[in-house]
């Protein structure tokens, strides 16, 4: 998402504010841009690296999933997959538009006068940059109520049901990018001019879109923070209660594990940025009749910081599947074994019950 800065090249248009080119002042960027130590070429093995790793850990994913006979395992592995693809389409779309820009060092508002590109590429972040909040929340909800409440549903999750969860994600965050093609808010370029975002200024659209977007996403964070809490907590009682041998739950550890990392890489990633853009739109909202028609120098630079922290949320993903799967950490550890699962928590169940459940 976010790739370094390059020096912009449509200072003719850096006072048109009613277009996507008035945000920042364009020679405000020059001479950081020129002491940068982001390269074409850094940017450029920075993208190549996120996109090997999340091909990879697809690769990965897709060869796990065809051993499995457990709905359960299965129908996480359908939401890792979409967490990956989402992760891998990310860093291909908007790596597209902005590594050429590197080398081709083109002029925005020549080549995209109408301003379409741009709301292309602004969408991409949007879109590209919600669906792993949804997605975390929504895995964090699904072992939520399969560790806490295994027997509230006949069977788990089906892949078919997953992957149809996975695209009412995906179509939420598609209809949340839109939003500004439609009139709420605007996507305009942001400072050094090599990437397109959300507009942080106090125009009313503007704020009710940036408030929209971040308060999602906050919510997202917070509600994976309660779901994995609360399974991780149910747990570690099972885990330390006197029969802990009969009842570990290995698959359900190692599912608990990967979500966790999940959550602290997105929460490490995108809370700073969430809470800067809150911040920015209410601190800015005029207090009299004045609007601001630029952002401030000090603001485009904290907003460039942030969404490099971002970027680093579609790498580090696929390696929290690729590392703390049971198969590594066996290598690791070697006691590891597989151990009996969700069903041990309730040794006295209907033999039958626990029969059909156990075939399910």
């Amino acid at each position: 998402m976010g790739w370094g800065d390059m020096e912009p090249r449509n200072g003719s248009a850096a006072g048109r504010s009613d277009t996507c080119f008035g945000v920042f002042n364009a020679s405000d960027g020059r001479d950081t841009a020129q002491n940068s130590i982001t390269s074409p070429w850094f940017s450029t093995a920075f993208g190549l690296i996120g996109l090997c790793s999340n091909l990879f850990a697809l690769c990965v994913l897709l060869s796990s999933s065809r051993k499995l006979s457990s709905r359960a395992r299965s129908s996480f592995l359908v939401f890792l997959c979409g967490l990956v693809v989402t992760d891998f389409m990310g860093l291909l779309v908007t790596a597209s538009v902005i590594i050429p820009y590197h080398f081709i060092k083109f002029t925005w508002a020549e080549v995209d006068p109408g301003c379409h590109l741009c709301n292309f590429l602004g969408f991409s972040m949007v879109f590209f940059g919600q669906c792993p909040l949804l997605l975390g929340a929504t895995m964090a909800g699904e072992r939520f109520f399969g560790i806490n409440h295994p027997f509230s549903r006949s069977t788990s999750i089906s892949k078919r049901r997953a992957w149809s969860i996975v695209g009412l994600v995906w179509g939420f965050s598609c209809l949340l990018g839109l939003l500004p093609v439609l009139g709420l808010g605007r996507y305009t370029l942001q400072y050094p001019g090599s990437w397109c975002f959300l507009t942080l200024l106090p125009d009313t659209g503007d704020v009710v879109f940036c408030l929209l977007f971040a308060l999602l996403g906050i919510f997202s964070v917070l509600l994976s923070f309660i779901f994995n809490t609360v399974s991780v907590v149910t747990l570690c009682r099972v885990y330390h209660d006197r029969e802990s041998v009969q009842r570990r739950r290995d698959s359900e550890v190692e599912m608990m594990v990967q979500l966790v990392g999940i959550m602290i890489i997105a929460t490490i990633c995108w809370m700073p940025l969430l809470i800067f853009i809150v911040q920015t739109v209410l601190q800015q909202l005029p207090a009299g009749g004045d609007q601001l028609q630029m952002l401030p120098p000090e603001t485009q630079k904290m907003l460039l910081i942030y969404i490099r922290m971002v970027t680093w949320n579609q790498i580090l993903d696929p390696w929290v599947y690729i590392l703390f799967r049971r198969a590594v950490l066996q290598r690791v550890y070697p006691s590891l074994r597989p151990r009996p699962s969700i069903l041990s928590l309730y040794p006295v169940l209907n033999p039958s019950l626990r029969r059909k459940l156990t075939a399910d």
